[in-house]
C-alpha cells in the first residue's frame, strides 16, 4: 500500500524530533560557549543519495556546509568501504563542499540490514581551527592556507573507534585543544545518539516505506517550493547592494542579482557582482546555495521544511572566481558576512513583487569579535562572538531590536555567562539610541558592547559590515545607522578601527568598543501610527532631535504613554 500523506508527516516529524534530539545533546555536552551557550551548531538527516531529507531548526547557513557533504564522502569511499559505527569529519569549502574552515562537520552512515539507508550528520561553529590568527575569524587573511588546519572529508572513527592519529593531528592544530577536544567528542556523541534513535525508528518502519518516505518528503518540499513561486508575478527583478570592504583595501563590493520568474521556476544570476578579493569575505558556491534558498524561503514558504527538495525548481548562477563563487585559494572565513549581503539584495529585488512579504534591510552583517590572552590566573583563553544588530522593518510591524538575522540565528551570549568563564568585563551592553531607521514601521536598533580585559593584555581582532553602507529602508523608509568598532582609552582617547581589524593588543586601562548597524524602516516616516510615534518618544530609544527630523515633533502625539523598557534582546 502507497504511503498516505498522514504517514508521510508522521516520518517527517520523527526524523525531524532525532535531529532536535541530536542538537539539544551537543549543546549539553559540548565545552564552548560558542555551541553550549550560542548554539552556533546544527543537525541533519540525508538519504542514502546524499540528500538532505531533514535538517533541525537551527542556522540554516549550516546547510551550505552540509549538502555537498555526503556526495564528496561517497565520491571518495563509498558505501562498500564504510562500516557501522563509522564517522567522517570535513570542514574544507573546496575539497569538503563546505563554506568556511571554522564550520567542522561529522558525518555517520546508519545501516540497516547490512545496508547503508541514511546518514546522520551535525556540524559546529569551532571557536578556533588554528591559522595565522586566534579564532580564526580575523581580517588580513589573504588564502585558506592562513586560516586554519584544512580537514578533507577521511574517517575520524572507524567502527566506534576514534582514530586517535587523526584527532590527535587536528588538536595540534587549534588553540585551547581541551576546548575544542570537548567539542568534537560531543558531534561524536550527537551522531551515536542519532543513529541508536534512527534505529528505534526503523522498528516501526519497513525499509521500503523508510525510502519511499524520504523520498515524498523530498518531493513535496520541492512541490510547496514550485507553488510558492507560482505567487511571484512573473518578470524580471533586479538590485545592486554593497559590501564595504574586504580589509585588505578592496571597498564598495557589488552584490548584483537578476531574478527571473516564470511559472514555478526562478532563476538567479548574479553577473556583474565583484570578483573575488584577497580578504576572507570570499564565499563557496554552497554558501551561495544556503544564502540563496533561505531568502526564498522566507517569502514563498516561511512554515515550510527545509530539505534537498528546495533546490528543484530553483537555478543558480554565479561567475566562476566571484566573490560569491570564489575558487581555491580564496580565504572565506568572513564568508556570512556577503550571505547576509547576498540575502539583501534577494529582499530588495523582490520588493516590488512581493511588498507585503519582504523586510527592509537588516543589520546586514555578522559582527565578529574575538578576544584572548592570558589571564591574571597564568591560563590562556580564546573567546569568539558574534553579535546581533537590527533586523528590518516590515509591511505590518517594526523590526526587531539586537537580534541576530537571516542564516546566522545563534544567540547573544549573556554577560554572566561570558563572564563567569572568561577574565573580561562587559562595562556596557545596551541598545543604540537613534540606529533603527524611520519608518511606518521602524528598523530594529543595533546593539553596543563594551570589553574590558581584567588585569591583563587582551588580542583582538573583530569583523565589521555595515559600517560605511547603510541598511536601506523600503518604500519611503529610512536606511538604518551604521556600525563601527574602536579603542577607548580610560583617558577619553577614542581609536576608531578599521571595520576588520587583526590581532591588537588592548591594554588593561582601554576598552573594546563594538556598535552593530541597526535595519532599515519600512514605509514614509509620515504615516507612522500616533501611538507608535508615541512610544518611540517615550521609550528612551529615539531622541527628541531624532523624532523632529523624521516624524516633526519630539512629544508624544496623545495621552501619556507607558515608558517601554529597552531590553537587550536576543
Amino acid at each position: 500500500m502507497a504511503l498516505t500523506p498522514i504517514d508521510v508527516e508522521l516520518l517527517r516529524n520523527g526524523l525531524s524530533s532525532i535531529c532536535d534530539e541530536m542538537f539539544l545533546a551537543i549543546m549539553k555536552s559540548a565545552y564552548s560557549t560558542n555551541i553550549k551557550e550560542r548554539h552556533d551548531h546544527s543537525a541533519a538527516i540525508f538519504d542514502a543519495k546524499g540528500r538532505v531529507v531533514v535538517q533541525g531548526e537551527s542556522l540554516p547557513l549550516h546547510l551550505a556546509s552540509m549538502l555537498g557533504l555526503v556526495e564528496v564522502v561517497l565520491e571518495r569511499y563509498g558505501v562498500e568501504k564504510m562500516r557501522p559505527g563509522d564517522m567522517f569529519v570535513s570542514n574544507d569549502p573546496f575539497v569538503g563542499r563546505g563554506s568556511h574552515l571554522p564550520d567542522v562537520a561529522i558525518l555517520a552512515p546508519v545501516f540497516r540490514d547490512g545496508k547503508v539507508v541514511l546518514f546522520v550528520s551535525n556540524i559546529a561553529h569551532h571557536s578556533d581551527v588554528g591559522g595565522m590568527a586566534p579564532g580564526s575569524m580575523a581580517g588580513g587573511m589573504t588564502e585558506i592556507y592562513q586560516e586554519g588546519v584544512r580537514i578533507p572529508p577521511i574517517r575520524i572513527v572507524q567502527e566506534g573507534v576514534i582514530n586517535d592519529e587523526v584527532f590527535q593531528l587536528i588538536l595540534l592544530n587549534v588553540r585551547v585543544p581541551h576546548e575544542r577536544r570537548g567539542d568534537y567528542l560531543s558531534q561524536v556523541a550527537g551522531n551515536r545518539l542519532g543513529t541508536r534513535r534512527l534505529h528505534e525508528l526503523f522498528r516501526r518502519w519497513s525499509a521500503s516505506d523508510l525510502e519511499a518516505g524520504c523520498e515524498e518528503i523530498i518531493r513535496s518540499v520541492a512541490r510547496r517550493m514550485r507553488a510558492g513561486i507560482r505567487d511571484i508575478p512573473d518578470g524580471v527583478y533586479r538590485f545592486t547592494d554593497y559590501l564595504d570592504d574586504d580589509g585588505m583595501g578592496t571597498t564598495d563590493i557589488p552584490i548584483k542579482v537578476e531574478i527571473r520568474v516564470r511559472g514555478d521556476e526562478v532563476w538567479l544570476d548574479f553577473a556583474g557582482t565583484g570578483p573575488q578579493v584577497r580578504g576572507n569575505m570570499n564565499n563557496s558556491f554552497a554558501g551561495l546555495q544556503a544564502a540563496v534558498l533561505f531568502a526564498l524561503k522566507v517569502l514563498i514558504d516561511p512554515e515550510g521544511p527545509t530539505n534537498h527538495g528546495m533546490l528543484d525548481p530553483v537555478h543558480i548562477k554565479a561567475p566562476l572566481g566571484s566573490v560569491v563563487n570564489a575558487v581555491f585559494p580564496a580565504a572565506t572565513a568572513a564568508r556570512a558576512q556577503t550571505c547576509q549581503r547576498i540575502i539583501d539584495a534577494i529582499l530588495g529585488a523582490l520588493a516590488k513583487a512581493l511588498p507585503d512579504r519582504v523586510i527592509a534591510a537588516s543589520n546586514g552583517a555578522n559582527g565578529v569579535a574575538t578576544l584572548s590572552g592570558t589571564g591574571p590566573d597564568g591560563r590562556y583563553y580564546l573567546y569568539m562572538e558574534t553579535i546581533g544588530g537590527g533586523a528590518g522593518a516590515r509591511s505590518y510591524k517594526d523590526g526587531t531590536d539586537g537580534v541576530q538575522v537571516h542564516v546566522t540565528n545563534t544567540s547573544n551570549l549573556p554577560i554572566e555567562a561570558l563572564e563567569n568563564e572568561y577574565p573580561l568585563l562587559i562595562e556596557r551592553y545596551e541598545l543604540i539610541e537613534d540606529s533603527g531607521g524611520a519608518g511606518r514601521f521602524r528598523g530594529g536598533m543595533g546593539l553596543r558592547r563594551v570589553y574590558r580585559a581584567l588585569g591583563h593584555t587582551v588580542t583582538f581582532s573583530g569583523q565589521g559590515e555595515r559600517c560605511v553602507h547603510q541598511p536601506y529602508g523600503l518604500f519611503g523608509g529610512a536606511p538604518g545607522r551604521t556600525g563601527r568598532l574602536a579603542i577607548v582609552h580610560d583617558d577619553g582617547k577614542v581609536d576608531r578601527l578599521a571595520n576588520k581589524p587583526a590581532s591588537l593588543e588592548v591594554p588593561p586601562d582601554a576598552v573594546v568598543l563594538i556598535e552593530t548597524p541597526g535595519a532599515g524602516g519600512y514605509g514614509k516616516p509620515a504615516t507612522r501610527a500616533p501611538d507608535k510615534r508615541a512610544e518611540d518618544a517615550a521609550g528612551g530609544k529615539f531622541s527628541a532631535k531624532f523624532m523632529r527630523k523624521h516624524y516633526g515633533t519630539a512629544k508624544p502625539a496623545r495621552g501619556k504613554p507607558r515608558r517601554l523598557p529597552s531590553g537587550s534582546g536576543r
